[in-house]
């Protein structure tokens, strides 16, 4: 039996403005791709995606890296189904495969207070990676809890909750080809859920 879809649903109507359009995040994470190529001179890498928000982000880099790859996925989260980070981190998905003596980079799709990514970098320093990087499609201009060390940039961005690309509001707009902003209104008017 088919899926009914509505049919007027616009995610656009949703967002308050256009962060990053489709054509500048395919520019920047090719620019990214040979940055990385260059950085890892003909070494063969791991990237370990941050579930779910980086999936999108991750395929794209992978495929703008002219290195032998390994991809492997970790989901860790510290939203606790809101907008704003809860302050305690949990692991849901651990790697599959060792990492020991790898050259890893860790693939975040946005970095908020530092707080999910300072835990997942201890996690996975203390498996003996040959080394360690972070790669963040999106860092947010605001204070950290956290010190963090992003090695890859892609966009510096100001403090707002943003969607698309990827990152969600209650598992809806990942597959926006934008980074917006998401109204208020949208998720001040509704129950809490799931963030990226």
């Amino acid at each position: 039996m088919p899926v009914s879809v509505p049919t007027t649903w616009n995610p656009q109507d949703d967002i308050e403005c256009v962060l990053v359009d489709a054509e500048r995040l395919r520019n920047r994470v090719r620019e990214l791709g040979d940055e990385i190529t260059r950085d890892y001179g003909g070494r063969s890498l791991v990237l370990i995606g941050v579930l779910k928000g980086a999936v999108t982000f991750l395929v794209d880099l992978a495929r703008e890296i002219r290195l032998p790859l390994e991809l492997d996925f970790v989901a860790a989260s510290s939203y606790a189904g809101g907008t704003e980070t809860s302050g305690a981190v949990r692991i849901r998905k651990d790697l599959d495969d060792s990492i020991e003596g790898k050259d890893v980079i860790i693939v975040e799709d946005i970095v908020d207070t530092g707080l999910t990514l300072q835990r997942l970098i201890g996690t996975l320093a203390g498996r003996k990676p040959a080394s360690l990087r972070v790669c963040g499609l999106l860092v947010k201009d605001r204070p950290r809890t956290e010190q963090v060390d992003v090695k890859y940039v892609g966009f510096e961005i100001p403090d707002r909750f943003v969607v698309g690309y990827g990152l969600d509001y209650a598992e809806r707009y990942r597959n926006l080809e934008f980074i917006g902003v998401l109204r208020p209104s949208i998720y001040t008017n509704s129950a809490p859920a799931a963030g990226t």
